[in-house]
């Protein structure tokens, strides 16, 4: 099956996925070798009535829910043309940060919308990617070629508006989506130009069971990892060591820049960290550092190294510690509403078939479709997916119950949205004025 990228970019209502919405998608395909297929693709999705935006976000991306109403389709339109012609067999989606953001709205959406939130990811040879931790393991490793961006206090940054900047990459209008889809792409070719091993092992490291080969608990081992949880002063990159057990068969890492017995032990996080298996880490032997000048670049020595790591395996009840309190610590708060209970767990296979009948059903055909589902999530998720897509399919009584949902919904929402505008206003008074009249025409309530 011929493999294709896919990079694409959202802008949102917000930063919480399991709450805030899409309102753009933009994307491009390129081949193999980074050179654009077909034409961009670029849509606004319609804001729904159940959500207000971060009049913060709207004010970034400047994108106001009338626009999207205008010129957008709805969220049901979006999921499936996305997964039917964008997501389609063999395809790598990537972007800037897309694994720990974009793609957790896209799981977010689909699960709303009884589209399968997670085979977009994996199914038929699909993949995903992430530049942000190319970026960040290259410019630890083998910066050389590309200049490298810092704030104004001298602190390393890997804001992609900057790095396009300093190597004269095209970069007009920074979170404007398909903007930022063409500046990555930018940045990856510049990456795969001037360090073309890196950029191809980094790649080969997406699939999780490459990852497991070099980080495991059967044969462990110190290796190199990048991460955003690590300090920009070594440009986000240390030398970590698998530590114990995590949850769903991941693992926690011990970064060996830091010796146990100096650690307080009321903060053992970043130093203690859960690795994803299958959030494509950033990772590499220890071998990359024998390479030129490796060991400085990340700020340590051989032999500190192998000194705290002693230590670490002196104290195994430490790594037991470590395990209990990843284990007890609650993942996600109690979803009180179904568009948030992705994580609640997983359908049954029964479930499964019931829910891609809601998704292939017709509009027409939904008014008089109430499937038996065994999930206690999906009855009432079923009412919201209709009332936000397609409220005429709503009998009066159901009208009536999505209704006082909506309402309730966005009265918890106006106490948080309302302080926000009042903070922000100033910045962009026509911004400002349209998300007031969005809000007014949403609320009947006195504010």
């Amino acid at each position: 099956m011929d493999k294709s990228f896919f990079f694409y970019d959202l802008e949102t209502s917000g930063l919480n996925p399991r709450a805030d919405r899409i309102m753009q998608f933009a994307g491009q395909r390129t081949d193999m070798n980074l050179e654009p297929i077909g034409e961009p693709v670029n849509i606004l999705v319609k804001m729904t009535s159940d959500a207000l935006p971060s009049p913060g976000a709207i004010m970034v991306t400047k994108i106001t829910p009338q626009q999207t109403l205008a010129d957008g389709i709805t969220e049901a339109e979006f999921c499936k043309k996305v997964e039917e012609e964008i997501f389609t067999p063999g395809t790598i989606a990537v972007g800037f940060n897309t694994v720990r953001f974009d793609d957790e709205f896209m799981r977010a959406t689909f699960w709303r919308n009884f589209h399968e939130p997670y085979e977009w990811e994996w199914k038929d040879e699909r993949s995903r990617w992430d530049i942000l931790d190319v970026v960040r393991l290259t410019r630890a490793l083998r910066p050389e070629g590309i200049n490298w961006p810092f704030t104004e206090d001298g602190k390393a940054t890997n804001r992609l508006e900057l790095i396009t900047k300093l190597n004269g990459v095209s970069h007009e209008h920074a979170h404007d989506a398909l903007s930022d889809v063409f500046a990555t792409i930018a940045v990856a070719k510049l990456i795969k130009e001037k360090q073309p091993k890196l950029f191809n092992y980094l790649l080969k490291m997406r699939n999780k069971n490459e990852v497991k080969k070099l980080v495991n608990l059967e044969n462990k081992k110190p290796f190199v990892y990048a991460s955003g949880r690590y300090s920009s002063e070594f440009n986000k990159t240390t030398v970590a060591f698998p530590l114990t057990s995590g949850r769903n068969g991941n693992v926690l890492v011990y970064d060996l820049r830091y010796d146990l017995n100096s650690l307080d032990p009321e903060k053992t996080f970043p130093v203690v960290k859960e690795l994803c298996f299958n959030k494509c880490p950033a990772v590499a032997p220890m071998s990359v550092l024998d390479d030129g000048d490796g060991w400085n670049k990340i700020g340590l020595m051989k032999e500190e190294v192998e000194r705290n790591l002693k230590t670490l395996l002196e104290h195994p009840e430490f790594a037991e510690k470590m395990r209990e309190e990843n284990e007890n610590k609650p993942e996600f708060p109690k979803a009180i509403e179904p568009e948030a209970a992705l994580y609640d767990g997983f359908l049954n296979d029964t479930d499964k078939i019931k829910v891609s009948a809601v998704k292939n059903a017709e509009p027409r055909k939904l008014a008089d479709f109430h499937p038996e589902f065994l999930d206690e999530r999906l009855p009432e998720l079923l009412l919201h997916y209709k009332g936000r897509n397609y409220p005429e399919c709503l009998s009066e009584t159901e009208a009536e119950k999505y209704e006082a949902c909506r309402k309730e919904r966005l009265e918890r929402q106006a106490p948080k949205f309302l302080a926000e505008l009042e903070r922000v206003y100033h910045q962009d008074e026509y911004i400002g004025e349209e998300l007031k009249l969005y809000f007014e025409s949403l609320i009947d309530a006195d504010y």
